[in-house]
This record gives C-alpha cells, sequence and structure tokens, in this order.
C-alpha cells in the first residue's frame, strides 16, 4: 500500500455505499470528501442523500426510501425495501466494485454486506450498531459480513477483539465538523435574533414517522412553554417538506398559528448553536447538542409494539449518547408514556434556568468532544484502504473492455 497520507493514483477504484437517512447521508459524505483527497478519480455510487451527492456520489434509488424506524414503521415499508436490496444487490454483484461501505443502517445494510462478502467484495460497516446496549448477539452477524468495522465511539473496538472481527475506532465526524466554542451571537445574528431573546429549539425528527409520533407533542409543549417564557422565540429546523408539512398541520389541529415559531429547511447545527435550550428527538441529534454545549430535553415517542420490542431487549439505564459517553445521567430522557407536554414544558424550562446545571453539563459536553475529535475522515481512510484489493484498479485501467462493462 502506498505511503500514508500520499495520493494515490486511482484511476479506476470503485468504491459502493449505502446510507438510508440524514445522519447517515452526512456521515457518508465527509467519507467521501476525505476519500478523495487520496484516491482523487475514485467513483462512488449506491445509495445516498443530497450531501453525499454534492460530494460527488452517484445514488441510483432515493436515499428517503430508507428511512424509516421502529418496528411497526419498518414492516409497513418492508415489501419495498426489500425490492430495493434485491435489486441493489443484484446490480452491485453485476458491478463488482472494489470496496463496499455500508454507513449505518445496520438492518438494510449487514445483509448487502455477507452476500457481498461471500463473493470477495471486501466490505466495511461505518457507525457500530449499538452492541453495547441492546443486541449484542449481532457481533456473529457483523463476522459474517464485514471486512472491517469503523466505530465512532472508543469502547467499540473492545467489544468486537473477543469475537475476531476486525474494528477501528475513528472518532466521530461531528465532533471535526462543530467547534468547541460555538459562536452563539453570529448565529443569532443569521436569524436577526436580539442577543437577550430567549431561544428554544425544537427537533422532533428528520424522518415521516417521527414526526407522526412527535409533532403534536412538539407544539403542544412549545405552547406551554410559551405561557411560562413570554418572549421566548422557537425555531424548528426540518429535513424536508414532508415533515415541514406534518409540523405546520399539527400546528393547525392545536390552534398554534401564533407561537412565535419559525420553522426552516435545515441548519439544525445553527439553531441549537442559537438557542438557549433544545427538545430533540432522542437519536444523533441529542450527541449534536452535547457537542454544540447545549442545555437539552431528549424524548422519544413511537409505537407501543416498537418500543415494548427494543426495551425488551435494552441493557443499558439510559438511551440518549450524552448519557451513554458520559457513564450517567447528565441530560433529561423523558420518554413513552411519561412524555407528556407538562412534563417536557417544566424539564426544558428547568434545564434553561438553572445555571449550575447548565455549566456542569457544559463541562461533561466539553470532556466528550475532546474524546470524540480525531480526525475522522483520515482516520476512516486509514482503515479502508488496506481493504483496496492490490492491483484491482490497476487491472481494469489496463483492460477497457472490462473497465466499460463494470462502469455500466
Amino acid at each position: 500500500m502506498p505511503v500514508e497520507g500520499a495520493a494515490i493514483d486511482s484511476c479506476a477504484w470503485r468504491i459502493a455505499m449505502v446510507a438510508g437517512e440524514s445522519s447517515g447521508d452526512l456521515l457518508g459524505s465527509h467519507l467521501i470528501e476525505a476519500l478523495k483527497r487520496r484516491l482523487p478519480a475514485a467513483r462512488f455510487f449506491g445509495i445516498g442523500g443530497p450531501k453525499m451527492q454534492a460530494a460527488g456520489f452517484e445514488s441510483w434509488f432515493p436515499a428517503e426510501s430508507l428511512a424509516v424506524i421502529g418496528l411497526v414503521d419498518v414492516l409497513g415499508k418492508l415489501p419495498a425495501i426489500l425490492r430495493i436490496r434485491a435489486e441493489l444487490r443484484r446490480r452491485l454483484i453485476s458491478a463488482a466494485p472494489d470496496l463496499f461501505i455500508g454507513v449505518d443502517a445496520p438492518d438494510f445494510n449487514l445483509g448487502l454486506e455477507r452476500s457481498l462478502k461471500r463473493r470477495g467484495i471486501p466490505t466495511a460497516h461505518y457507525v457500530s450498531p449499538s452492541l453495547w446496549a441492546w443486541r449484542g448477539g449481532r457481533v456473529k452477524t457483523m463476522k459474517r459480513a464485514c471486512s472491517k468495522v469503523l466505530c465512532l465511539f472508543p469502547f467499540e473496538p473492545e467489544l468486537y477483539a473477543g469475537a475476531g472481527v476486525p474494528a477501528a475506532y475513528v472518532g466521530h465526524p461531528l465532533a471535526d465538523l462543530l467547534p468547541e466554542d460555538p459562536d452563539r451571537s453570529a448565529a443569532r445574528e443569521q436569524f436577526r435574533l436580539p442577543a437577550a431573546r430567549l431561544v428554544i429549539a425544537l427537533l422532533p425528527g428528520s424522518r415521516q414517522s417521527e414526526l407522526t409520533h412527535m409533532a403534536d407533542l412538539f407544539v403542544q409543549t412549545a405552547r406551554l412553554i410559551h405561557r411560562q417564557l413570554k418572549d421566548a422565540q422557537f425555531l424548528v429546523p426540518l429535513a424536508s417538506r414532508e415533515t415541514r408539512r406534518q409540523f405546520e398541520d399539527a400546528l393547525y389541529r392545536n390552534g398554534a398559528e401564533d407561537l412565535p415559531l419559525t420553522i426552516l429547511f435545515g441548519h439544525a447545527h445553527l439553531a441549537m448553536t442559537a438557542a438557549d435550550g433544545v427538545l430533540l428527538a432522542c437519536g444523533t441529534a441529542a450527541l449534536e447538542a452535547a457537542l454544540l454545549k447545549r442545555p437539552m430535553v431528549v424524548t422519544y415517542k413511537g409505537s407501543w409494539l416498537s418500543v415494548a420490542y427494543v426495551r425488551a431487549r435494552f441493557y443499558l439505564p439510559y438511551v440518549s449518547l450524552p448519557n451513554i459517553l458520559a457513564g450517567r445521567f447528565v441530560v433529561p430522557e423523558i420518554l413513552q408514556d411519561d412524555a407528556t407536554p407538562e412534563v417536557l414544558a417544566q424539564a426544558l424550562v428547568n434545564q434553561v434556568g438553572d445555571k449550575q446545571v447548565r455549566l456542569r453539563q457544559e463541562e461533561v459536553f466539553q470532556s466528550i468532544h475532546e474524546q470524540l475529535r480525531q480526525n475522522a475522515g483520515e482516520r476512516a481512510v486509514e482503515a479502508l484502504l488496506p481493504l483496496l484489493p492490490e492491483g484491482a484498479a490497476e487491472g481494469r485501467a489496463q483492460n477497457p473492455v472490462l473497465a466499460r462493462e463494470r462502469s455500466a
């Protein structure tokens, strides 16, 4: 393999990837950019969202097709998802890429990775499934499916070592992307918000299935917060036109059109940076809020069947990443039946109003940021390059017939 850090003549390297939701799209785009610095002429294709496509990725299917959460939601879309995976598998086997990288989405990607690995295609899984939280037996599946696992958290590689699964800790790209000292004044200026205005960011989720369960809850909570904090201004970053429509429908259903509320297309990081407090659905957004050093309340509501399935297999006392990484309760988690507008509103008002709690949280969040900031893109590339077959790109470059067939 080449000297560390040097660019490679990648005349025909072909790398397939699959990412099925907004967090995976962000991770995938950063990985593509890092790989291009070392493999400048490499081609990337498979399934990816707008950020990956902006980085030069060719998406064969809409990434939104895979953006579902919860057992009930998955069952509803299962036939369509299985059709996509079958067609994608067929196309990837025909294309025979030099490397396949599944970005998160383990329920979709691991079966695909196993099929490709059996045919001699190296496979990597970027983002370890939460073996430390639930479904620890999945490590056996990982061994059959993955040539290497790229881990975002430092405690994860040890979980794979005992099972003989090659794994590397690369850090979290968000810790590299987000500044350790966010500029709140600049963020507020972009939204034309006065420095003294109380700002609350609401993040009810990036998927339509999440808005189905949480849009009304977040609107009702915002109304209660506004009754207690009359000067509160709400920012609501949403990921798509569909989720915006769902949230607007919830505003009308709850007679809340008069709330001082701004709906944004994206700009979640900017909204959280500007905010005095954040109410968010459990997921990657909680880690983002921690890296931005923001007081938060984490909540989640889903179908009772999906939640019961996870709870029966979950073996940690907390579900949000800030608490998992800290190893203790640092931020409030208010879930399922406990997640009422009254409870959520009071919890967030308490977070915003208690300076000592905020200072203690910021110390923990700073420690998490320092731990996860590892130049993840470059570390991931160093872990992936040994998987590329020696001579594969050069062989195709010298065989124009094969090159045309495999690029079709």
